[in-house]
């Protein structure tokens, strides 16, 4: 599963036309579960609007084990590659 993750990773890097923010905050999220765990970070500041976005989107996935977010993130990456390769 670990192989096939990390081939998912380097696969959205060739993506010829932009994820939407939703799909990129996705993306981001299992991402980041899969290879850190559960957000334990500090909340950012009300105008990084960017960074509470994406901070929340991984505090949206705690408790998923690193298997399951690795299993959805493929899973997402192999929807994507239809539309965006």
């Amino acid at each position: 599963m670990e192989q096939k993750f990390n081939e998912s990773a380097e696969k959205v890097k060739t993506f010829t036309k932009r994820p939407t923010d939703a799909e990129l905050l996705e993306l981001y999220a299992l991402f980041k579960q899969a290879t850190v765990g559960d957000n334990e970070t500090e909340k950012p500041g009300m105008f990084d609007l960017k960074g509470k976005a994406k901070w929340q989107a991984w505090v949206d996935r705690k408790g998923t084990s690193k298997d399951a977010a690795m299993e959805a993130y493929v899973k997402l990456v192999e929807e994507l590659t239809a539309k965006y390769l």
